[in-house]
């Protein structure tokens, strides 16, 4: 066996015996798990899939663990990760139920369990695949449902969000991130400018997923299941949510399809308005929409910067570095007014 070969083996044997640890300390020493499956080791978050096994009763589970604090880091903690999630939960919004988070007295840290939610991801098989058909026609309904839904609650319960940087003013923590990671960013600073002098009037306030894309929700043959990935929750105006999912740069090559890559703008305006009891100010949404490639092109900095000094190398990081180009490309058209 390889070197890397054995320390796989071991990681994945000393897991397995703190999720151990962790189901009994919670549910008795009869409980047990089974049939754990690792989908990921490396990257920053490491997802193990688990039977909970408690007499005859069994339950699949995830198990989400943050591995790698990068400095400057824009991701909530695990702790206040689980804590949206249970402040959410209870409001019958689509996403996986929280069970419990590690704490101290676990050999495993940083982490959290969810029950599992079946569905898939992968944004090409969502946006191609013959069988995701009615997923497709309904998506758009779907989500400004769903994020109507999440702007309507009351945000005072989520105040704890309100010392996260991203919370306080966005743009200017986004561009103050992008020069701590270094490089020189023209296209970038030129939006940024734009973004000054156009700031949107409106004063609305609410929790926002922050990271509402096609690629972080799960979805079935009949539509959405439920919402993942929620890292990057914050106090804001919420038309950053729906500027972000319509960012071309998730629309995985269906550029005509604004949503996603699912469909056209107005089912998820209309949707979004009956759910929120707000309209959409388009205007707002390509503010935001010209943000979000200022945001997108500081994840890939900061991933690409990951890989340059070794801290995080993989071929994926690596490729962000080339994406950089790309997003501030496609900005440049979009502030132009070429792209839509």
């Amino acid at each position: 066996m390889t070197e890397q070969g054995t320390t796989s083996t071991a990681l994945r044997e000393s897991i397995t015996a703190g999720l151990r640890q962790a189901v009994k300390r919670r549910f008795g020493a009869a409980a047990d798990i089974d049939a754990v499956e690792f989908t990921s080791l490396g990257g920053s978050n490491r997802t193990v899939l688990f039977d909970l096994v408690d007499g005859t009763a069994r339950r699949r589970l995830v198990f989400r663990q943050e591995t790698i604090i990068p400095a400057n880091s824009p991701f909530l903690d695990p702790a206040r990760q689980f804590r949206v999630l249970s402040l959410l939960y209870p409001e019958g919004l689509p996403l996986p139920e929280p069970i419990f988070e590690f704490d101290d007295e676990d050999s495993l840290a940083r982490a959290y369990v969810v029950a599992f939610v079946e569905g898939e991801t992968v944004p090409r098989r969502l946006l191609d695949a013959p069988r995701y058909e009615r997923a497709r026609q309904r998506f758009c309904a779907q989500a400004g449902e769903f994020l109507g839904r999440l702007h309507a609650l009351d945000p005072a319960p989520a105040a704890f969000l309100a010392e996260v940087p991203d919370s306080i003013d966005p743009l200017a923590t986004t561009m103050a991130r992008i020069d701590r990671w270094g490089g020189v960013h023209p296209a970038l600073e030129l939006a940024a400018r734009w973004l000054e002098r156009h700031r949107p009037t409106s004063t609305r306030r609410c929790l926002l997923h922050g990271d509402f894309r096609t690629g972080n929700m799960l979805l079935d043959e009949e539509g959405m299941r439920a919402v993942l990935d929620w890292e990057c929750a914050h106090l804001g105006a919420p038309a950053e949510d729906l500027g972000w999912l319509c960012l071309r740069s998730f629309r995985f090559g269906h550029v005509d399809r604004p949503v996603g890559g699912f469909g056209p703008r107005e089912p998820f305006y209309a949707a979004y308005a009956s759910a929120s009891g707000h309209p959409v100010d388009p205007e707002e949404v390509r503010w935001w929409e010209i943000f979000g490639f200022i945001r997108w092109a500081h994840y890939n900095v900061m991933q690409a910067y990951g890989h340059q000094t070794g801290a995080r190398r993989s071929a994926a990081f690596a490729a962000c570095g080339r994406n950089i180009a790309l997003i501030e490309y496609e900005l440049l058209m979009t502030l132009a007014g070429h792209y839509h």
